[in-house]
């Protein structure tokens, strides 16, 4: 299974006030790399610097962090009494503008004092008269609060937030919008408040809203939720860029934790930080009716100043990533982008779990026999499309316009269910396996995993000769299941390479540290010797 060279697709250009159909929406190039996965390596010269850096530079930097934070705890402890729910005065008073810029300035010094001597900021800020809203993105780490202390805009936050401590006290003087995941009519009543200030004509702070609702590599924009869009008001996009030559910012699903990035960075002579504030979108009246029309317009136009792609990944897509079955996903895997076409053609998982074992008996009469273009469409209910065609592209290994429909079945119970690896290989013995025994050989084996996890390449000759130790030249999902069961590792022992070996199932997973600024999700925290896979939030 793999990507064939079809080549992006490009999208039709649009003005900032464009009303394109939603099928632009369609149009999407994949990513190169896998948005939720960071890789950082560091060679012999970089050791050595962070080694000097951490007995010399680190602990005077880290120090002189903590001090400027404790000292603007208690100023914004004494500016935050009485309720955040008031609606500020116009002008605002006096106390509070000397109180802000008290903040600006002792925060400013935090962040100078991390390294970021210089913050370069392009464009100018419009007036919350004419953007209510500014949405920022790529968002990728806890960094990406040097913006939120530049302009001390209002954020969307999640309540729990307000526990971190300190920094909760600090966030609460800019007016958050906290989102309670114990409450279930939250959602609904941020989305009312986001509407509500939007509309007030400027007596509230600028609300920063990140759309994409978790953090990434910035190798693309992924898919920005609408709360930001649904008031239908004039937003400002706000991009940001962090041009170091070595990534120790990003905090994503994979890779460095959450400490590991704040030592390396700190570890760095220099930071860099662009920030660029666009043009205001005015939305088209198309656009004032469809929150997701809008906010895919406005994604296009961050997408193309930063000089990256968009793609319809999502949450959905790192959870799939990151699940915790005996075959962890690879970074370069197929699977996100099936899973990907799988949403655009409208069919949503958790229903198709439920006709798994149909679709495999189905898949199982063909006995291996291909398909083509207008077969795969008849077996998905679907009219031929551009999009079952990308779909089926992904199984047409050869080019040769024919597919095995074993292969996306297999493909489909690893996305509906993808941490339940047993249940999965269970299915692909029923259709690969003999009518006798139900057993496989090496080739058929290797055609199951490829596709589970979403390569065009892999070497399972170890891991089949462990687990035929008869000699029998087949298996049974018996004798797979026995060695899964003795050796619950049998991936990262027989399959990964170790540049891309997960951690072990084994490994009790790091806890969780909150974002503070992406309401929805965040990564979760590590120490500095963790490997580059994490377990997904709960």
């Amino acid at each position: 299974m793999r990507l064939r060279g079809r080549g992006p697709r490009a999208a039709p250009a649009s003005s900032a006030a464009s009303s394109a159909g939603a099928g632009d929406a369609r149009l999407l190039a994949p990513p190169g790399r896998n948005p939720f996965v960071h890789e950082l390596r560091l060679s012999a010269l970089r050791k050595a610097q962070v080694t000097l850096m951490t007995l010399t530079l680190f602990p005077l930097r880290l120090l002189v962090a903590t001090f400027m934070m404790l000292l603007a705890w208690p100023i914004v402890l004494v500016a935050s009494l009485g309720s955040a729910e008031q609606e500020p005065t116009q002008p605002p008073a006096l106390w509070r503008r000397v109180v802000d810029f008290l903040l600006r300035a002792i925060l400013r010094t935090m962040w100078f004092a991390g390294g970021f001597h210089r913050v370069i900021v392009k464009g100018r800020q419009a007036l919350p008269t004419e953007a209510a809203i500014l949405t920022l993105a790529p968002h990728s780490s806890y960094f990406d609060a040097i913006p939120i202390t530049m302009t001390m805009s209002s954020i969307v936050m999640k309540a729990e937030s307000r526990d971190i401590p300190i920094w909760g006290t600090l966030m609460q003087h800019i007016r958050p919008l906290l989102v309670s995941r114990s409450d279930k009519d939250s959602r609904r009543k941020t989305v009312e408040e986001i509407k509500r200030r939007a509309q007030s004509n400027g007596k509230w702070p600028q609300i920063m809203i990140f759309p994409e609702g978790t953090c990434t590599n910035r190798t693309c924009l992924i898919t920005f939720k609408p709360g930001a869009f649904i008031p239908g008001v004039p937003v400002q996009p706000v991009v940001l860029r962090y041009p170091n030559k070595l990534d120790t910012i990003t905090w994503t699903w994979q890779g460095p934790g959450a400490l590991k990035i704040l030592w390396l960075t700190l570890c760095q002579f220099h930071n860099q930080v662009e920030i660029e504030f666009l043009p205001v979108y005015s939305p088209s009246e198309a656009e004032k009716k469809d929150p997701v029309l809008y906010a895919s317009n406005v994604r296009r136009v961050m997408a193309a100043a930063l000089g990256v792609p968009v793609t319809d990944y999502t949450y959905e897509d790192c959870q799939l990533a990151l699940a915790e079955g005996q075959l962890r996903l690879p970074a370069d895997t197929c699977l996100l982008e099936f899973a990907r076409l799988v949403r655009g053609l409208g069919l949503k998982p958790e229903k198709l779990e439920q006709d798994l074992d149909r679709y495999a008996e189905s898949a199982k009469t063909r006995r291996g026999e291909k398909i083509r273009l207008a077969e795969f469409a008849a077996f998905l209910q679907a009219p031929a499309s551009a999009a079952v065609e990308d779909l089926f592209s992904l199984f047409d290994e050869s080019g040769g316009g024919k597919m095995d429909l074993r292969e996306y079945v297999v493909a489909l119970s690893v996305v509906c269910r993808p941490s339940q690896t047993l249940d999965t290989m269970q299915l692909a013995f029923k259709m690969y396996g003999s009518e006798e025994d139900g057993s496989i050989d090496e080739d058929a084996l290797s055609s199951i995993l490829k596709t589970a996890l979403g390569v065009a390449e892999l070497t399972v000759t170890d891991l089949f000769r462990a687990i035929d130790q008869e000699e029998k030249e087949k298996i049974t999902f018996a004798d797979f299941n026995r060695l899964a069961e003795t050796s619950p590792n049998f991936a990262e022992e027989y399959l990964y390479p170790s540049q891309t070996r997960p951690d072990s199932p084994g490994q009790p997973p790091p806890a969780p540290a909150p974002n503070g600024f992406c309401v929805d999700f965040s990564p979760k925290s590590s120490d500095a010797g963790e490997k580059p896979f994490h377990k997904k939030l709960d």
